[in-house]
């Protein structure tokens, strides 16, 4: 063998071994996954039961994959296709091969922000909130329209929607919808301290009272330092054995919520919720109402005032009052500015 022959022979393995150790680093380390000037990672969802075929298309039909071959290639390698889990794993912006297929192959998913609020009615939480995770809406629903599965938590099939306080939670999106209620238990409970209790107790309120009350002023105001004293008012017609005369659990009745201004005769609808007809509180929430509204509620303003109306400045607040004669005069200032708005439109 010529000595020629010898270092072509050894600059050719040279050049392969470069190549294929070039290419190697390419299919385990290069970027591959979200590389198409996104910034954003993506969620992959992988159901029960998925393949690696199903999985490959998601990443193509998302547009997440950018070279097929050397990811199909190195999970072949990693024995990828027989080892498919089911969860939702975050696939971040430029990454590679490898480290992606470590995730799915270890079945390490990436817990998700559930976030919940501004819902009415209990079919808006199923809808919303069960859409959220792998078991859908219709086995949340089960759940909640069962009477033995709310007993267990307390509530009924009307007050269960109580356990649900809005806010943002870390969950994994495989989640059994017995384990979502579990933590949806646990954390009302935690809301629900020895001080708070207290509190309700002094007003002469249950938890669910509360939160019930706490819904009804969510619906009347959004400012939150006036949310205390519409607490106030709707407290001291309780005590007076007044009824409420909420507009908004009206509304709730009729399941209208394009509703703007209320007409006599809607006033009169046939319903456990219509507090222009029943004296107290209607049998549940009219929406979920918010941590901090369920806290103005605890720590309502003591004061006289039994009437409140729009203020006529149109400043977001209201006006209030103690005697009727007070009341009538300032929505006969509101309607008057009201008048005035709809001429110079």
């Amino acid at each position: 063998m010529s000595r020629n022959f010898k270092i072509g022979l050894f600059l050719t393995v040279s050049i392969l071994l470069t190549t294929f150790t070039f290419y190697f680093w390419q299919v385990f380390k290069s970027p591959n996954l979200q590389v198409k000037e996104n910034d954003k990672t993506f969620a992959l969802l992988i159901p029960r039961g998925s393949t690696f075929e199903s999985v490959m298309d998601t990443l193509k039909t998302h547009k997440v994959i950018n070279d097929e071959t050397s990811f199909r290639f190195l999970a072949k390698l990693m024995k990828y296709p027989e080892l498919v889990k089911e969860g939702r794993y975050e696939i971040k912006p430029n990454m590679g091969n490898r480290d992606a297929l470590v995730k799915l192959r270890s079945g390490n998913q990436d817990a998700m922000p559930v976030t919940f609020n501004s819902m009415r009615q209990k079919s808006d939480l199923i809808q919303r909130l069960g859409s959220k995770f792998e078991f859908g809406s219709d086995a949340l629903g089960k759940l909640l329209n069962d009477p033995a599965t709310c007993e267990k938590y307390g509530f009924d099939t009307t007050t269960i929607v109580c356990m649900f306080l809005p806010n943002t939670y870390e969950m994994f999106w495989t989640i059994k919808p017995e384990t979502l209620l579990d933590r949806m238990g646990t954390e009302y409970k935690k809301f629900w301290t020895p001080e708070r209790q207290e509190k309700a107790k002094a007003l002469g309120l249950t938890q669910t009272q509360t939160q019930v009350l706490a819904s009804i002023v969510a619906a009347e105001t959004n400012k939150r330092d006036e949310q205390p004293r519409v607490a106030g008012v709707y407290l001291n017609r309780l005590k007076k054995g007044m009824k409420l005369e909420a507009d908004p659990t009206v509304i709730f009745a009729l399941r209208d919520f394009t509703i703007r201004r209320l007409l006599n005769k809607q006033l009169t609808v046939d319903s456990p919720y219509n507090t222009y007809r029943h004296t107290g509180l209607p049998p549940g929430p009219i929406n979920l109402p918010a941590p901090a509204t369920i806290d103005a509620v605890l720590n309502a303003e003591q004061h006289d005032y039994l009437y409140f109306v729009v203020d006529a400045r149109f400043n977001g607040y209201h006006t209030f009052s103690k005697t009727m004669a007070e009341h009538l005069a300032n929505a006969r200032l509101y309607q008057q500015a009201l008048t005035r708005m709809k001429i110079m439109k």
